[in-house]
């Protein structure tokens, strides 16, 4: 089967990535099927005790494709309005070891590489989320994570939770405390939206992977150093955390002096009396608060009034702080189905530090399983967001302006609306001596309404193909 999608793929983007992709897989699945003993994948006893040790890795690539499109103007950070086709490869390993009661140790070696469209600007909601800003036409091999877990009962009925990506399993008390800490990505814990979150798996748009105005802290991988501590119980959860913010807007080192420069998030979400086919409403409520040397619209509008030229958010950086929320509803409607709204917004008045150039979005969408037409496994994913600037920052880009992903060299300004619809076609398990190899292909199409937030551009359309193995 892998090698038929290697072959499928040759004319779409660089042969090699995929072939390495692929290759990559087959390697470490074979030295998981000699090291694993017998039972579990992931080293569990056949008598179902917790595994002491698990591995699992993950390989994706995405093949975009964007046909040209009527623009008067174009800057330097506009989407190029020619056709462009765009590719990214990512592979993610997890050793996973437990060394003691409750406790969980993780580290994830990546790799990645690609070509992004228009140099991964010219768009609020970006189309690909498995491009980084790191992303280059040379892999890259780096540390994603590395970080302890810590649980500690509470008292409850016992609940068992499923091993997977950097989660050991195991059985909890259903109240219960969690620490994590280390080398995360905080997507991994704040607003877990189970119909819009993985680009692996589910949309590729930037607009779904998180609430748009969450500006969290990250470097330009995605990644930070954090703190995060958990309490749960069946019905509600609140959770809060400290990350380390770059050294500078969507760079790569990040800052280490993480008492005056920060990224503080706390959430908090409880079932709601709402009655559904699958499960009660879910409610999430996120606030963050980041604190950092930036440049704030107003103040970069200002200077470059007082002495001409062009606005430069980069030259009026100090030490500032950027707060926001975000709301989340989830209706489950089976065990494969379900719909959500997102609601956030950001103060909107200092430049975008880590994350997409979003203060203000609204989005909904929803999934649903393939059992309806015979095939269980598959999935059908659609979903809208409505994204938005503040007018400090409109005002900005209006002027002349560049952002982190924005800079047409002017703004006709309209609200930013991305629709995107993906089918993912599931193949069938392939047994191997240390679990099953879990395989799918997904088909997606974006239609970009005011790219960049400019009514004198567009619409976009990008029409997207991605191939996913994990184990």
């Amino acid at each position: 089967m892998l090698l038929l999608l290697s072959h499928f793929f040759r004319g779409f983007g660089p042969r090699c990535v995929l072939q390495a992709a692929l290759g990559g897989t087959a390697a470490v699945l074979a030295a998981q099927a000699l090291a694993a003993p017998s039972g579990d994948a992931g080293g569990n006893p056949a008598d179902g005790d917790p595994p002491p040790w698990a591995l699992h890795a993950q390989t994706t690539y995405v093949w975009q494709h964007k046909p040209s499109f009527d623009a008067p103007y174009t800057g330097p950070n506009s989407l190029v309005p020619t056709a462009e086709r765009s590719y990214s490869f990512t592979a993610t390993a997890d050793l996973g070891l437990r060394p003691w009661s409750g406790a969980q140790i993780h580290f994830n070696p990546e790799a990645g590489q690609g070509v992004p469209l228009s140099h991964l600007s010219g768009a609020g909601g970006l189309s690909n989320g498995e491009l980084a800003r790191t992303s280059g036409a040379q892999i890259k091999a780096y540390r994603a994570r590395m970080f302890l877990l810590q649980r500690w009962d509470a008292g409850g009925d016992t609940e068992r939770i499923e091993p997977d990506f950097n989660e050991l399993g195991g059985s909890a008390s259903a109240r219960r405390w969690t620490l994590v800490a280390g080398n995360i990505s905080l997507l991994d814990y704040f607003d877990n939206n189970p119909y819009a979150k993985d680009p692996r798996e589910q949309f590729f748009n930037w607009s779904f992977l998180t609430p748009g105005a969450w500006d969290y802290a990250a470097d330009a991988r995605g990644y930070t150093w954090a703190g995060i501590l958990e309490y749960r119980t069946p019905q509600w959860a609140v959770r809060g955390g400290r990350a380390l913010q770059p050294r500078e807007s969507n760079g790569q080192p990040l800052d280490r002096s993480w008492t005056k420069h920060y990224g503080d998030q706390i959430e908090a979400e409880s079932d709601l009396p709402v009655a559904l086919p699958a499960g009660p409403l879910r409610g999430r409520v996120l606030l963050f608060r980041n604190r950092a040397v930036m440049g704030a619209f107003a103040d970069a509008l200002a200077a470059s009034r007082a002495v001409g030229g062009t606005p430069d958010v980069g030259a009026v950086r100090r030490l500032q702080t950027k707060t926001g929320w975000a709301l989340t509803l989830e209706a489950p409607l089976a065990e494969d189905a379900g719909v959500f709204v997102r609601a956030s917004r950001s103060s909107g008045r200092q430049e975008t530090y880590a994350f997409a150039e979003i203060d203000r979005q609204l989005s909904f969408g929803g999934q649903i399983g393939g059992a309806a037409w015979g095939r269980a496994a598959d999935r059908v994913g659609a979903a809208l967001a409505v994204n938005g600037l503040s007018a400090d920052h409109r005002n900005y880009l209006a002027a002349g302006g560049l952002g982190a992903f924005l800079g047409d060299g002017a703004l006709r300004y309209g609200n930013e609306r991305v629709w995107e619809a993906y089918y993912r076609f599931t193949f069938a398990p392939v047994p191997m001596p240390g679990g099953p190899l879990q395989s799918a292909v997904s088909l997606g199409v974006q239609h970009i309404v005011h790219p960049g937030y400019n009514r004198d551009r567009g619409p976009v359309d990008v029409v997207s193909v991605r191939v996913h193995a994990e184990f």
